[in-house]
């Protein structure tokens, strides 16, 4: 497939399937992106880490309008299908594509950090001893924790807790 007057276009996968679907397109010949990252979850008590697509449900494919078979990709295992507005495919801007893949690490993971998080920014922990506590963020400790100021029983105190225990408020 030619990268000639191509662009990137948006997939909309079924549920849990950007992987399948990233397989199966690549092997029609299609050039696809899916970002992807690392959590970190606590299941029946133990950390489990698992590989996600950094996009739920999306993957990008790079087409040519003019020399480009669109019509197998809608029938593709995985896929659901093309993101249209107005019944016109959306185009994805390039730089959003290059971006995402000069933002990858080592390991081709999109880092989720607390990079969007500033001091002072209003914070929930969605998980863990104080899920549904409200609180202030304060500084990042160590790779994967952070420290927050959460009010329990009416004192401010600082915890340090997993990043991927909060979620901006």
């Amino acid at each position: 497939m030619s990268n000639e007057e191509s662009f990137w276009y948006l997939v909309f996968t079924k549920v849990r399937s950007e992987f399948k679907a990233q397989e199966n397109l690549k092997r029609q010949g299609y050039i696809v992106y899916l970002p992807i990252t690392q959590k970190n979850y606590r299941r029946n008590g133990k950390n489990t880490t698992t590989i996600e697509a950094f996009f739920p449900r999306y993957l990008f494919i790079q087409l040519n309008q003019e020399t480009d078979n669109w019509r197998p990709i809608s029938s593709t295992i995985g896929v659901s299908h093309m993101v249209r507005f107005g019944g016109i495919p959306a185009v994805v801007p390039k730089n959003l594509v290059e971006s995402l893949k000069l933002n990858e690490d080592q390991s081709g993971l999109q880092p989720i950090s607390s990079k969007k998080l500033n001091p002072g920014d209003k914070i929930v922990v969605i998980d863990g001893l104080f899920a549904g506590q409200y609180g202030i963020y304060q500084q990042l400790k160590g790779s994967e924790r952070v420290a927050v100021l959460l009010d329990i029983v009416g004192k401010n105190t600082q915890v340090t807790l997993s990043m991927h225990d909060l979620q901006m408020v």
